[in-house]
């Protein structure tokens, strides 16, 4: 079956509820392709690696978290940013992107998805006074030790962490998908065993040892591969087209 892009594109605004939440880039349509949509591919970043695997995997549509146009960036189409919208308008395909909508997100969201994939249950908000701050704060069923919790995050991610050990057993945890290690202020005053993102800074070595709290940068990429599937799951049940995540592994 096929849906316009026109409908699939107003669910996904509705559901993420992206016209309500600012953003360092346009979220919803950022390349408008072919009017009807059969086939999604979703991915982590609209990297010409996931382009030309959609060209080949024929989709209509390629849902991604990390598009285009941010704010802030040379506005020129030239160089990697012209190959990558030519692949696009070529191959009459869209783009459709959605950053802090997909990192909020109740249920398809990148930290509620981690949460699940880590047996996080979430309590709430990592700073209820600042709901900018788009990390949360959770509980473990039981306590597990800095190393063994690193090892069930690298179980699950498929790649080695890095863990800054505290003396605490973990009960607690704080996170944010991605590049958030500069909330982990937040996770300190939030009274958290475990503070958790995708990036570390020079800082954050600092942070986690002078207040005694572990911290694990598990990847960027790496962490935030579970909203986009989720959202990509989603449409593809709400208008019975064909959705496939495609992973290009990123080390950072």
């Amino acid at each position: 079956m096929a849906v316009a892009l026109s409908t699939l594109v107003e669910e996904a605004d509705r559901y993420l509820n992206s016209s309500k939440i600012a953003d360092y880039c346009p979220n919803g349509l950022q390349v408008e392709g072919r009017p009807q949509v059969m086939r999604i591919v979703s991915g982590v970043t609209a990297s010409q690696a996931l382009l030309d695997a959609a060209v080949e995997a024929k989709a209509d549509l390629v849902l991604v978290h990390h598009g285009y146009f941010w704010k802030g960036e040379n506005p020129c189409i030239t160089g990697m940013k012209q190959r990558r919208l030519k692949t696009l308008l070529k191959h009459d395909i869209s783009l459709l992107s959605y950053h802090l909508p997909l990192d909020l997100h109740p249920d398809v969201g990148n930290n509620v998805q981690l949460a699940r994939q880590l047996d996080i249950t979430v309590e709430g908000p990592l700073d209820p006074d600042n709901l900018k701050i788009v990390g949360l704060v959770g509980s473990l069923s039981e306590p597990m030790s800095p190393r063994d919790f690193a090892r069930r995050v690298q179980e699950v991610m498929g790649r080695e962490p890095l863990l800054i050990e505290g003396s605490a057993m973990i009960r607690r945890v704080g996170w944010c998908t991605g590049g958030g290690q500069g909330y982990i202020d937040q996770a300190v005053l939030a009274g958290v065993d475990l503070y958790l993102s995708g990036e570390a800074s020079e800082q954050t070595f600092h942070s986690a040892r002078e207040n005694d709290i572990s911290f694990i940068a598990a990847g960027h990429h790496a962490t935030e591969r579970y909203g986009v599937q989720a959202l990509g799951d989603y449409l593809a049940r709400r208008f019975a087209v064909e959705h496939i995540f495609i992973d290009c592994p990123n080390p950072i």
